[in-house]
């Protein structure tokens, strides 16, 4: 049955208003009368979700993790109702669903909840009598039922990506506010050129990087079940980016895409006592509060001391620090800095696998621009500086240039 499935998921400014919805409707019936079978995933309408967010910041600073979760997933209910409303006036039979009422399963971790299983039994009749089945995004129930969940923000592309999966769909279209992906962020750098293919791990490592485009956890599922993605945009009809298991064309320019981000923050604690157990001893407590460590580095010992430096993101700063002060005083450390004025500048690349000097071109790149590099990550297909914040948009526009990346591949 999956052969002739298409999910299709719509963003929040694709359903932004009663027009958007009844074009979205447009889109999704032509779909369905072209021989597909179509399952729609939907957002909350947008400045729903943050309007919700507000009120519970207007309430309390610490809210309570399952009434949070309680409040922010009503957005979906009224997006997807209105738009399985909108598509009975298109001629479709249509029926939406809350996440519990799929179910998807997912698990206990309020707000930054994981999807473990989509049951599609109730999808797939629907399907099988013509019918379009409209999901509510970002939302889930634990397995006994009970609790609500939802799956961060931008976790409806996840709901879409686990739903293709279950459905062995075809493809799984993200309909956005843009038309595909880019080298970078064309609002930063008016170069940036939208990429025909990437692959799976390029797009996990962008999106992880803080390209907005995907979000990383429905990058994992879209990878894990090889769900191909078609990324575009709901205003016109043009195709987008596909998103697809790597080929060797991939590898034939050695970066792919930039990213930008700067909703990182920086922590140093300074003596550190270099011996076995400690690096544990401080993470160890880190990750129990949640707080995802990103990027570290370790200067070499002196006098039995080292150095040790990590970022976090910024909405989990203030956490981190409380966390990371008490650790460095129990292991007899000396002082913890902190700073949130910094970006990350990263590029990917399949080609990096291939083609030798890339990280010499770009630290050659930035000193030329008098840009100060401050931590240096890698990977097989990444490398990530950190910079001073008000020098993270021109280091994009500077390597872009550097790496031709507003050209398009020769063929070979």
């Amino acid at each position: 049955m999956g052969k002739n499935i298409i999910v299709q998921k719509f963003g929040g400014t694709s359903v932004g208003s009663i027009e958007r919805i009844k074009a979205v409707a447009d889109r999704v019936a032509r779909t369905a009368k072209s021989g597909n079978r179509v399952v729609v995933v939907a957002s909350a309408m947008s400045g729903e979700t943050d309007k919700l967010v507000k009120l519970v910041g207007q309430i309390t600073e610490s809210p309570d993790p399952r009434e949070y979760d309680q409040i922010v997933s009503t957005g979906e209910q009224v997006s997807i109702s209105l738009l399985a409303l909108a598509l009975h006036q298109a001629g479709l039979k249509a029926r939406s669903y809350l996440g519990h009422q799929v179910p998807i399963v997912t698990d206990t971790i309020h707000s930054k909840a994981r999807i473990v299983k989509v049951d599609p039994r109730k999808l797939v009749a629907d399907l099988r009598k013509g019918a379009v089945p409209v999901i509510a995004g970002f939302q889930g129930v634990t397995e006994s039922g009970e609790e609500i969940t939802t799956l961060g923000r931008g976790g409806s592309d996840t709901t879409a990506v686990a739903v293709a999966a279950a459905l062995k769909a075809k493809v799984c279209e993200i309909y956005t506010d843009v038309d595909g992906v880019y080298t970078t962020d064309p609002n930063l750098c008016p170069e940036a050129r939208k990429l025909d293919r990437v692959s799976y791990d390029e797009m996990l490592e962008m999106a992880s990087l803080g390209a907005k485009v995907m979000q990383t956890v429905s990058m994992e599922y879209a990878k894990r079940f090889m769900v191909p993605l078609h990324i575009r945009t709901s205003f016109s009809d043009e195709p987008g980016t596909l998103i697809v298991k790597e080929d060797s064309r991939m590898e034939k320019q050695a970066v792919t895409g930039i990213t930008y981000n700067k909703n990182e923050a920086k922590i140093a604690i300074r003596r550190v006592p270099d011996r076995p157990g400690i690096a544990a001893r401080i993470f160890g407590p880190v990750a129990e509060a949640n707080v995802v460590v990103d990027m570290i580095v370790q200067n070499v010992s002196a006098d039995g001391y080292t150095d040790l430096t990590f970022t976090v993101m910024k909405n989990e700063y203030k956490q981190a620090m409380d966390v990371v002060k008490k650790v460095a005083k129990d292991v007899g450390a000396g002082e913890v800095e902190g700073n949130t004025s910094i970006a990350k500048v990263s590029m990917v690349g399949l080609g990096m696998r291939s083609h030798s000097g890339v990280a010499s071109r770009m630290f050659d790149a930035l000193a030329k621009e008098s840009i100060n590099i401050l931590m240096i990550s890698t990977s097989e297909i990444k490398i990530s500086v950190v910079v001073d914040e008000k020098f993270g948009q021109p280091a994009v526009r500077t390597l872009h240039r550097a790496f031709n990346l507003h050209e398009k591949p020769k063929e070979e």
